[in-house]
């Protein structure tokens, strides 16, 4: 089983959060991916662009935050994290 946890904070309090579970035989970069798609979905957000710092962080830590530098369009809060919380 794959979850990954996302949260939105924003003034160092998390507004939303949700966890997406996928236990699909892919990749875990396709499930990744398509859980960020899931999250984004669900918060109604545009899909965030993987900078090198994010790529980086999320390889070293399993876990990423996505600023409004990610995003084409304006965002109410301060910033997206995801973390994966569970993996096979």
């Amino acid at each position: 089983m794959f979850r990954l946890w996302a949260k939105i904070f924003k003034d160092n309090h998390m507004l939303n959060d949700t966890v997406i579970c996928n236990d699909t035989a892919d990749t875990r970069t396709h499930k990744v991916f398509q859980a960020l798609h899931d999250v984004c979905m669900e918060f109604d957000l545009g899909e965030p662009i993987w900078l090198d710092s994010n790529i980086q962080d999320f390889k070293r830590n399993s876990k990423t935050r996505f600023t409004q530098d990610s995003f084409i369009e304006n965002i109410n809060f301060d910033f997206l994290e995801i973390h994966v919380i569970e993996e096979d």
